[in-house]
């Protein structure tokens, strides 16, 4: 059989993060390239205990629920907003989904027509882009800087393009790691605001912060735009993120937060997506937070200790002489280190060389649209423990060594 694909999936098909993590399987092998949270630190004993506990109180958990998500959970979801992030919204503004991205997924089917112009951060998500291409829309990036995209560019694109989507995220860039500052995302909100233009504001990594802050501590000193617009009722901000980077990934919940128009439709987008997320995993997801000893607050002060830790680890190791022309900014949260290569050293052949030795990173030109970044990689420094990070950025390393000595 000859199949005939659309050809907005080529690029899709052709993506080398197929093949890594294929690779990622092997024991011995050694993987920065991915958006994964350390294994080691996942609260085992109490997902058991309330699986076990969600299961024996009521077959319902193993029932079909509602496309919009398990009731309980999104008024959880609700009292959390107010408590650290100082926002007040109601249950109905909240669809919870399969992971984050598929909430920029439903958005895109219902928002998004062939053809529409869409901005991105420059770079952005890997995973925004490939989104966008599917959808057929004409990817726009936004050049930035240390501070947040700029308001020029921004202006001059959007004077010039009329675009009605903007995605970003704010707190910690994938896959620069950047933070926004309080005024940029004040001036970039204004902007929007009075052309029309819809937000899409990703939060996947705003609780991952260093330096020993409190969630409301940092959410008071970085405010999200979703809450300077009025937690959705200004109707500006479509707020995302998920549980999978502080609790596990494998519950695949996150949420959309919103005005409750776009909700309503991206709720009828979900029932022909996949009609809900897993409502057992929504149950145990709101046992755990609401009725067990876990407390997801102290386990995120927990996991920051641990990845700041890791992140000072890899920033040591940059400094020796294999890595000595590179350059990158260490990063005040996430999960990422954003590396610049040595003049002349191309990511993709790089990243060949470094697979034969048993370690990955991912190539700057998956966040590109324009196929930039040939002389950037991406290191994710929360997956790998401490040995393996040692070991990894070694192999990478030499990989490096062996390119700059030939030339």
């Amino acid at each position: 059989m000859q199949y005939s694909f659309a050809e907005r999936t080529k690029s899709m098909l052709a993506s080398p993060l197929h093949f890594m993590r294929s690779l990622t399987t092997r024991d011995s092998f050694i993987s920065f390239a991915e958006e994964l949270p350390a294994e080691e630190l996942f609260p085992l004993s109490s997902l058991e205990a309330a699986a076990a506990a969600v299961i024996s109180k009521s077959p319902a958990a193993l029932q079909y629920g509602e496309p919009q998500g398990y009731l309980p959970l999104r008024e959880w979801l609700c009292n959390n907003f107010k408590q650290t992030k100082q926002t007040e919204l109601d249950s109905s503004q909240i669809l919870l989904t399969t992971g984050s991205q598929q909430a920029v997924d439903l958005l895109a089917r219902v928002y998004v027509e062939q053809g529409d112009p869409v901005l991105v951060e420059h770079p952005t998500s890997p995973g925004f882009l490939q989104i966008l291409r599917m959808q057929g829309a004409v990817i726009v990036p936004v050049e930035g800087d240390t501070e947040g995209i700029s308001t020029e560019h921004l202006l001059e694109q959007t004077e010039k393009l009329r675009p009605k989507l903007l995605l970003v995220s704010p707190n910690f860039t994938n896959p620069t790691g950047v933070l926004w500052s309080p005024e940029r995302r004040k001036a970039v909100l204004d902007i929007c605001r009075e052309r029309n233009i819809l937000i899409v504001e990703d939060n996947a990594y705003g609780d991952l912060h260093f330096g020993g802050m409190t969630e409301k501590e940092f959410y008071n000193k970085y405010p999200s735009l979703f809450s300077l617009d009025e937690a959705g009722q200004g109707g500006q901000v479509l707020y995302i993120g998920s549980f999978s980077k502080t609790v596990v990934p494998a519950l695949r919940t996150g949420w959309a937060a919103g005005n409750k128009v776009i909700i309503d439709a991206m709720v009828m987008a979900k029932q022909l997506a996949d009609w809900q997320s897993s409502h057992f995993n929504q149950c145990l997801l709101h046992y755990l937070l609401e009725y067990s000893a876990f407390d997801i607050h102290e386990h995120i002060q927990l996991l920051n200790r641990e990845y700041q830790t890791r992140q000072k680890l890899m920033t040591e190791l940059l400094k020796r002489p294999a890595w000595k022309n590179t350059s990158y900014n260490v990063p005040e949260g996430g999960m990422f280190i954003w590396v610049k290569l040595p003049d002349g050293l191309d990511s993709a052949l790089l990243l060949k060389c470094s697979l034969g030795k048993g370690a990955a990173f991912l190539p700057g030109t998956l966040c590109y649209a324009n196929g930039e970044g040939r002389e950037n990689i991406r290191l994710n420094f929360t997956h790998p423990g401490r040995d393996e990070l040692l070991l990894g950025m070694n192999l990478i390393g030499e990989a490096i060594s062996e390119f700059t000595a030939r030339s």
